[in-house]
């Protein structure tokens, strides 16, 4: 899954992406950058 990291400024792959809901109950992803290790967030993911 691709999402924006905001440390290396590209679209980038997300690593381990993982399914979560927020408190407003949309869902979303969370992961890590293959490249420079940041947290990644998408919503919508």
């Amino acid at each position: 899954m691709e999402a924006y990291c905001v440390k290396c400024k590209q679209k980038r792959e997300m690593k381990d992406p993982k399914q979560v809901t927020m408190k407003n109950g949309k869902k979303a992803a969370t992961g890590t950058c293959t490249v420079c290790g940041t947290k990644m967030f998408k919503i919508g993911g």
